[in-house]
């Protein structure tokens, strides 16, 4: 009976700290800057694959290119494979901020994803380039979330999970997303999700954008926008 009361105990006192280490950051205007960012993302993609779709249905084609990479493999319709791949890594980051308690750099995943998908929905629509061959689509399971599976440059699936692996700190989960990076990579070549220039562009996307945000967006870190108050030696506040 008392192990029971003391692990209640442990467990509310733990939702109390979680509840007021978030707390600053639901309350953070940057928060919602970054939702607005994803939601704008996934709203301009899916804009984008639409007016790609608009535009098959005129009569007009999107050109299939040759790929060295894809010429000289085999294929395999292993897309469950990188669309599950895909998810785990998000999956990893959720427990890995509430593992390392990084709660003030949600923020800065918010923007930065949504940066990603901004970008990739213009550059979809100013290089259409049509699916590779033999490109089958995503397994049934997902394809509730795209109305048009069109648009493959650079690749989402790549992109946004080396993303996800420059912004994680700990080693651990690094190694993680970067097993479920190199899954993400073979599967779309085996089953032909995307070229190779798409695969390696979001690479550097990815990359760019990272560098860029750490550089110029560092507020979105709560952290570094919320400036601690300066102590004296007596404890009175310093002016």
């Amino acid at each position: 009976m008392n192990t029971s009361y003391k692990e209640k105990n442990r467990l509310l006192i733990y939702l109390s700290d979680m509840y007021h280490s978030i707390l600053p950051v639901i309350k953070s205007k940057y928060f919602y800057i970054g939702i607005l960012s994803v939601i704008a993302g996934a709203g301009l993609n899916f804009a984008s694959e639409s007016y790609l779709h608009n535009y098959m249905t005129e009569g007009k084609t999107l050109p299939m290119l040759s790929d060295l990479i894809l010429d000289n493999l085999p294929f395999y319709n292993v897309s469950l494979i990188y669309d599950i791949s895909c998810l785990i890594p998000i999956v990893l980051v959720l427990i890995y901020i509430v593992h390392k308690k990084d709660y003030n750099r949600i923020p800065l995943f918010l923007l930065m994803t949504g940066i990603f998908y901004i970008v990739r929905g213009i550059f979809i629509v100013l290089t259409p380039f049509g699916n590779p061959p033999m490109f089958n689509g995503s397994d049934p399971l997902f394809h509730g979330f795209s109305n048009y599976e069109l648009g493959v440059y650079p690749s989402g699936h790549a992109g946004n999970v080396f993303l996800l692996l420059l912004l994680v700190k700990d080693k651990s989960y690094k190694w993680l997303i970067l097993a479920c990076l190199i899954v993400v990579i073979v599967a779309l070549f085996l089953a032909r999700g995307h070229y190779s220039i798409d695969i390696l562009s979001g690479l550097f996307f990815s990359y760019a954008i990272r560098a860029f945000g750490e550089k110029h967006l560092s507020m979105f870190d709560i952290n570094n926008s919320i400036q601690p108050e300066k102590i004296s030696i007596r404890g009175f506040k310093q002016i």
